[in-house]
């Protein structure tokens, strides 16, 4: 039996308070001196201590690692909630953190015996460090700066230390807002128009701070403890959970629109085809909301400087329902308020897609692809476990299109992980199970020691021909389940980067209302989301840090990003378990990968796109070793201006082959890999494999 309750999932939130921090630094701002708040406006609720004492509990007994909540876990969930609240080491001075410090070894102690009141008293010490930099930077933005010294501004927040004393803290501001100004220069706009949009950006950017909430706050301070053992275990708030679910269903009730804030202003990015928004037919893209009602006739509320969290939640609603929007077109003009039905949600971006495309290969003949685009293995957990028949489900959709490839004669698949980042381990054992006879797909090690295979036990394939799995190191967790099934079985090939995201442990979802209060219908607490199993392929491998090797490598800028298992805090090590035993087929072999790479290199050698990213990957390396900005303005905009040049040429490219009823964007790594389809067709025919095992 499979588990039905087990994720495995690359999706990790440390809180919305560290994505909101980011996105004000990378894209800068500046404000107004907000009254501090204190600790009485965030005082701690009664379910506080309860949902940290329970968190605790459930880390102790069930964590892979085993390791108790003690010093050690104090010291690195102190160095996590630091670095969750001011990454860059902007705010903080080194005397605050000394300060602090005094707790470092007591926190495990604190959370223990349930108390988070060290999180307040952080928290009360940052939003008041932030208006003043608020206020500082007012007053960087009215001095005269020298945009023709030299000098760098040093982004490794590994390579600086906190500010001791003001004078330290304006001089790392004063770089910081020459960085933002020289940014938004390079974006077109004049000194004054630079100067405003950022005094606008971080006034918004304290203004949120003020108004996080005391949930937001604590999912903030339990992640830093629970991230301590593993970068994947998380404490969800109530909203995060609702968020995390929706994500698993892939429908919601809503307008039917993708939201930004930005600068404090909640700007439409996408209109869902299909939805409420979408049939509406008079809200676009690039839109800007300024108010929400609810009813026909309600009250129109501003939601200027509003977090983002909260303006959806006025937004969503249920099916049939009204919400009154004021809406500015392109962000300008009058405010016109539209009354738009809400409706039930599929998020299509999310789903299995499916293309047959006709190649011509040189021989003069035409092959006949089959492509499936699978961003997510999506299940709905709560109709599943509700016993409903036609719940939502990865391996339903991917069956149907399959059973069209086979009744329109495709000759070989093409499944497309490269943005997979995982989902439910049941839809990834059932979908493989649809290109393998029976046999084990995964194994899973407990923290007891205890190895459990999973096998697919439907007996029979969907899809017997070539098969093809694209990855890339975005593809995580359950995608490494299946392409490291597919290629211990030889039953494929694995084409794309050098090798997948290295995510070979397993989260379950433990919902904490459930665990404090075993009654029907009980408090909505959140949930724990805890790393209690590692996943071993059926060689026994496991796909942990080193994640599936490609079998032929294409070159590609995502091999060289830091955004691997292996350059996450903590991340658990890697390990081997006995093999399992399963049926090896007969469409692989070493011969045959040597000569499907070789192919591939000389293609690549030959190519000038190619050619462009390998000088793309070259420089992306030297900034990314580089930790500084040149905050001189002449050699900066020489700079950026090179890189806008080709980020020009490859927006028109895209702009030129974009597509949105294609599954794939057909571009030149497009071509490559039905190239590499079409040798492996080719080679199988030819008998180029070795015997059945």
């Amino acid at each position: 039996m499979h588990p039905t309750t087990v994720i495995g999932k690359s999706w990790r939130r440390p809180g919305a308070f560290r994505v909101l921090t980011f996105a004000s630094f990378l894209l800068s701002s500046i404000f107004v001196f907000l009254p501090s708040q204190s600790s009485a406006q965030i005082a701690p609720k009664v379910s506080e201590r309860r949902v940290a004492f329970a968190v605790t509990q459930l880390m102790k007994k069930d964590h892979l690692s085993n390791h108790p909540i003690d010093d050690e876990m104090s010291q690195r969930a102190f160095d996590q909630f630091l670095k969750t609240l001011d990454p860059l080491k902007l705010y903080f001075y080194q005397s605050d953190v000394d300060e602090f410090a005094a707790n470092r070894d007591k926190l495990d102690d604190m959370i223990n015996a349930g108390d988070v009141s060290f999180s307040r008293t952080v928290f009360d010490r940052f939003l008041k460090r932030v208006n003043e930099r608020v206020a500082m930077v007012d007053q960087v933005l009215e001095s005269d700066l020298d945009f023709e010294k030299k000098e760098m501004f040093i982004t490794d927040a590994d390579k600086i230390a906190y500010p001791k004393n003001e004078q330290e803290a304006y001089d790392r501001w004063r770089q910081r807002v020459k960085f933002d100004i020289l940014s938004e220069k390079a974006d077109g706009k004049t000194l004054e128009e630079s100067r405003e949009k950022i005094h606008r950006r971080y006034k918004s950017f304290a203004r949120r701070m003020s108004q996080t909430s005391s949930d937001e706050l604590l999912e903030m301070f339990l992640t830093s403890m629970t991230s301590s053992f593993d970068p994947h275990t998380t404490y969800m708030s109530p909203s995060t959970l609702e968020n995390f679910n929706i994500s698993m269903r892939l429908q919601l009730d809503g307008i039917g629109a993708a939201l930004l804030s930005e600068d404090g202003i909640v700007k439409v990015t996408k209109v869902i085809p299909g939805g409420a928004a979408d049939k509406y037919g008079k809200i676009h893209p690039e839109d800007t909301i300024v108010s929400v009602g609810q009813g026909a006739d309600g009250e129109m509320m501003d939601v200027v400087d509003m977090k983002l969290n909260d303006v959806v939640d006025m937004i969503r609603g249920k099916a049939g329902t009204v919400v009154r929007l004021g809406v500015k077109a392109k962000g300008t003009g009058d405010t016109v308020i539209h009354n738009v039905t809400r409706a039930k949600i599929a998020l299509k971006d999310s789903e299995a897609r499916g293309e047959i495309i006709d190649h011509q290969t040189e021989d003069g003949r035409t092959l006949r692809v089959g492509w499936i685009d699978l961003p997510s293995f999506y299940m709905d957990m709560d109709a599943a476990r509700r016993g409903l028949g036609d719940f939502k489900s990865t391996t339903r959709d991917v069956r149907k299109l399959l059973d069209d490839f086979n009744d329109k004669d495709v000759q070989a698949v093409i499944l497309d992980l490269r943005r997979n980042g995982g989902g439910s381990l049941t839809e990834a054992i059932n979908l493989t199970g649809l290109f393998i006879d029976q046999g084990p797909v995964v194994q899973v090690k407990d923290s007891n020691g205890n190895i459990q295979a999973y096998d697919d036990t439907d007996r029979g394939m969907v899809w017997k021909g070539p098969l093809v799995v694209l990855t890339s190191k975005l593809s995580a967790s359950a995608s490494e389940i299946l392409a490291g099934a597919i290629q211990d079985y030889k039953r494929g090939i694995i084409v794309g980067d050098e090798a997948t995201h290295g995510k070979g442990t397993v989260q379950s979802l433990l919902d904490l209302g459930s665990q404090l209060f075993p009654v029907p219908n009980p408090p909505n607490y959140g949930a724990l989301k805890i790393t209690m199993q590692q996943f071993y392929r059926p060689n026994g491998e496991s796909t942990q840090r080193r994640g599936v090797e490609a079998d032929v490598v294409l070159p590609w800028i995502t091999t060289h990003m830091d955004i691997g298992e292996g350059d996450l805090d903590y991340a658990i090590a890697w390990d081997k378990i006995p093999q399992a035993q399963y049926t090896i087929y007969n469409m692989v072999s070493s011969d045959l990968l040597t000569q499907l790479q070789a192919d591939a290199d000389a293609r690549v050698k030959d190519s000038t796109d190619f050619q462009k990213v390998e000088k793309n990957i070259v420089r992306y390396v030297e900034q990314k070793n580089r930790k500084a900005v040149n905050l001189n303005e002449q050699e900066y905009l020489a700079e950026r201006k090179e890189l806008d040049k080709e980020k020009t040429e490859q927006e028109q490219f895209e702009e030129d082959n974009d597509n949105p009823e294609e599954v794939v964007k057909k571009d030149f790594y497009f071509d490559e890999v039905i190239d590499v389809t079409s040798d492996y067709v080719k080679l199988l025919e030819q008998g180029r494999v070795a015997a059945n095992k």
